[in-house]
C-alpha cells in the first residue's frame, strides 16, 4: 500500500512539474474556502428565508370531521 503512494506522488511530480505543485495547491485551498463559504451562506440565506421550525396554526391544530 505505501509503495503506491509513492508512486503516486512521484507521477505527479513528473506530470505537473515541482514548481506547479505549490501553485496547484494554492489554488485548491482557495476553491475548498471559497466551496464552503459559499456552502454557509446559502444554508444562512435558506434558514432565513425557511424557518426550520413553523409555528403550527389554529386551522391545523383542530381535524375536520
Amino acid at each position: 500500500m505505501n509503495e503506491w503512494i509513492i508512486v503516486a506522488i512521484v507521477a505527479i511530480v513528473v506530470i505537473f512539474g515541482a514548481t506547479k505543485l505549490p501553485e496547484i495547491a494554492r489554488n485548491l485551498g482557495r476553491s475548498s474556502s471559497e466551496f464552503k463559504k459559499g456552502l454557509k451562506d446559502g444554508a444562512t440565506d435558506l434558514e432565513a428565508t425557511h424557518p426550520t421550525s413553523p409555528e403550527p396554526s389554529s386551522t391545523d391544530a383542530k381535524p375536520t370531521d
